[in-house]
């Protein structure tokens, strides 16, 4: 076994000035940890919309009523909030889960050798995304839960799970350049798929600022417009991603696509069926806060499918060694140099 080098004064500037490139001079991590700590993102993010749907569905969107303290006099919850409260600073607290996640995945990263800086740059995409949203979510509480910033807030969380998915992608993938598996149709076709499914998660949001479940018991604003119109429109984009998906399968399935597109469109109808069983109990049973919380947690599964579905449409190999450039080796003193 190596032995570690002593740190010198040096390395504990050179620490301060640049942690990541320390840590990575020091450590490279196996291919399957850069894997894992990007899916624990990935995870968290779903984890942050689920327990966030607690707080909603609990009506405990204004336990903490205010932002960034609980309390005008508190930083934290205190007993005499009670549940809701608690419910409220326990989502706020697993904001910083869900940074600890981030944090990993960019460390994992950027210690990889050789250096790979598209995956590090789309860790820190997630890191922005994150702290964009925690304070987007900190407007939700100071404007008493508009439905209009509940609204976006949900969408960005969706916009970090949309970048999450892509870097799992990429921690599985190498650096050449993109080779399509299928042709310019087939991806126009899964484009639209993914357009559509836009859509309808934007308008799920709108379903919800309509919605009997406001986020909390007392008086809050609704968004004016008729909660089962919006509901029917929600199902008539449901039913068109569901067509998409099944004109997508029988399209890969007569031009003899690989395997992997294929077996993605076959997830993503899965996941659909089972999310519009959900959503149409939901509805003819009068939104019970359990289904439309599985159904909340259904739609991060739909986007990620279908998020899986786009990126199955290319390839890209692992770079061969003649391929590669040489990276710069960043040591942060020569004392922990070591080899190449």
């Amino acid at each position: 076994m190596d032995r570690v080098p002593n740190l010198t004064r040096a390395d504990a500037a050179a620490a301060v000035r640049n942690p990541l490139a320390f840590i990575a001079a020091r450590w490279t991590p196996a291919p399957r940890t850069v894997q894992r700590a990007a899916l624990a993102a990935l995870v968290m993010a779903v984890v942050i919309v689920v327990t966030g749907g607690a707080v909603r569905l609990s009506g405990s969107g204004l336990g903490c009523p205010t932002w960034p303290k609980c309390t005008d006099d508190s930083l934290t919850t205190t007993s005499a909030m009670g549940v809701h409260g608690a419910i409220e600073f326990g989502n706020r607290m697993l904001t910083y889960v869900l940074c600890a996640a981030v944090g990993w995945a960019i460390i994992a990263a950027r210690s990889q050798k050789p250096y790979r800086r598209s995956l590090t740059r789309l860790g820190w995409a997630q890191f922005w995304v994150v702290m964009s949203n925690a304070v987007l979510g900190g407007v939700v509480v100071l404007v008493g839960l508009n439905p209009y910033t509940v609204a976006a807030h949900f969408l960005l969380s969706s916009a970090l799970i949309a970048v999450a998915t892509v870097m799992w992608q990429r921690t599985r993938e190498g650096d050449e350049a993109p080779r399509p598996l299928v042709g310019g149709s087939v991806q126009q076709l899964v484009w639209a798929l993914v357009a559509a499914t836009v859509l309808l998660i934007a308008v799920g949001t709108v379903v919800t600022g309509a919605g009997p479940h406001a986020g909390d018991s007392s008086e809050v604003e609704r968004m004016p417009l008729n909660w089962e119109d919006v509901s029917k429109l929600h199902a008539v984009l449901a039913w068109i991603v569901v067509t998409l998906t099944f004109a997508l399968w029988f399209v890969l399935k007569a031009v003899d696509a690989p395997q992997g597109p294929l077996a993605r469109t076959r997830e993503l109808f899965l996941v659909l069926l089972a999310q519009g069983a959900i959503g149409y109990v939901q509805f003819f049973t009068e939104l019970p806060e359990v289904l439309v919380g599985a159904h909340m947690f259904g739609s991060c599964l739909v986007w990620i499918a279908a998020l899986r579905v786009l990126l199955a449409l290319r390839e890209r190999p692992e770079a061969t060694a003649a391929d590669l450039p040489l990276q710069p080796y960043e040591a942060t003193s020569a004392s922990i140099a070591g080899p190449r």
